[in-house]
């Protein structure tokens, strides 16, 4: 596949999502007027809260991969619309109670919503984003995807009381943070990408590809998030650099400086990020030390072999253009940190 060579020399060419965006253009108007709608209450805080972190941007990926997975078989109907929605809704809720477990100030550029409504409207919002989510699924009629994204759904939460464990531990391991960011992040990446062909009324292996190629992106996607804390931009990281590091974060480029370093390295590590007694010029000290051991470096290498097993699970599906823009957000996610 051509885009391979994307992934691992992203400065030669420069890919984006947006070949996906136009294929599935008709399908993301329909999920976000139903978003719009299912985000409505009685009560107003509800809508008030949802809409804040709805409207805050993103690039709705994970919903424009139901869209196009199911697309890719030729679907005529609806329900890839719905469980796009769901989907969405899925990941907005997991974003709010995210924001209150890791006691996040800011969300995408903005204010998160804890901060502005507090802690507890911020968790029940984000419980009634989950509860229409399943509405929805229970409205499509398809059991295959009810149970996959219910099972996602479990494996999230999962995901955040094994992070709990790890946090502001500097001894996790990259074994155990893999099994976080597995959890919390490919789950759902997985989950979106196979309940196309699922609704599409596809076969075993088919589904399979699928789900693995959502896993690998979803994995590859967190880890270049990790390195372009410590050296990407703002504009790229949808938030202010060293937010991960200011936070006490456990990150896989932490994970590996700490088992390179030295004990003077790990000494700063457990002051920082442990004690949370950060001090001026830490983090510039903090991304010298993660250089010095090539771990951020080695985080991108790690990020870029997911992508390729992203690229070797489209193989197996249809090739066109919905599976050439799918590889296309792969290498697009990689240049992200290139």
């Amino acid at each position: 596949m051509a885009l391979v060579a994307s992934v691992s020399d992203n400065k030669q060419i420069q890919p984006s999502i947006q070949s996906l965006v136009e294929l599935v253009t008709g399908g993301m108007e329909e999920v976000n007027q139903i978003i719009l709608s299912k985000a409505g209450s009685n009560v107003e805080l509800i809508p008030e809260i949802a809409k804040h972190l709805i409207s805050s941007g993103g690039k709705r990926l994970r919903p424009m991969l139901t869209l196009a997975c199911a697309e890719m078989f030729g679907y005529q109907g609806t329900g890839h619309v719905v469980l796009a929605a769901s989907v969405e809704f899925m990941h907005t809720a997991t974003l709010l109670h995210d924001d209150v477990v890791d006691e996040s100030d800011m969300r995408r550029g903005k204010l998160a919503a804890r901060k502005l409504w507090g802690n507890q409207a911020s968790v029940l919002v984000g419980d009634y984003l989950l509860g229409q989510a399943f509405k929805m699924m229970v409205d499509v009629g398809s059991l295959e995807a009810l149970r996959i994204l219910s099972e996602a759904s479990a494996i999230i939460a999962e995901g955040e009381v094994l992070q709990l464990g790890a946090a502001k531990n500097i001894l996790t391991s990259e074994e155990d943070y893999l099994r976080v960011i597995d959890a919390k992040t490919a789950a759902l990446f997985a989950s979106a990408a196979e309940v196309g062909p699922v609704i599409a009324d596809q076969g075993a292996e088919v589904k399979a590809a699928a789900r693995a190629y959502g896993r690998e992106l979803g994995l590859a996607f967190q880890l270049v998030d990790d390195a372009l804390d410590y050296g990407g931009s703002s504009a790229d990281l949808g938030k202010q650099i060293g937010d991960d590091f200011r936070e006490g974060k456990i990150t896989l480029p932490i994970v590996l400086a700490v088992a390179r370093g030295s004990d003077a390295d790990r000494v700063f590590w457990k002051r920082c990020l442990e004690e949370g007694a950060i001090e001026d010029g830490d983090l510039d000290a903090a991304i010298e030390r993660l250089r010095k051991v090539d771990a951020i470096a080695d985080t991108v290498q790690r990020a870029r072999d997911y992508g390729a097993n992203a690229l070797k699970a489209l193989e197996k599906l249809p090739s066109g253009p919905h599976n050439d823009a799918l590889a296309e957000a792969v290498a697009f996610c990689i240049s992200r940190v290139s």
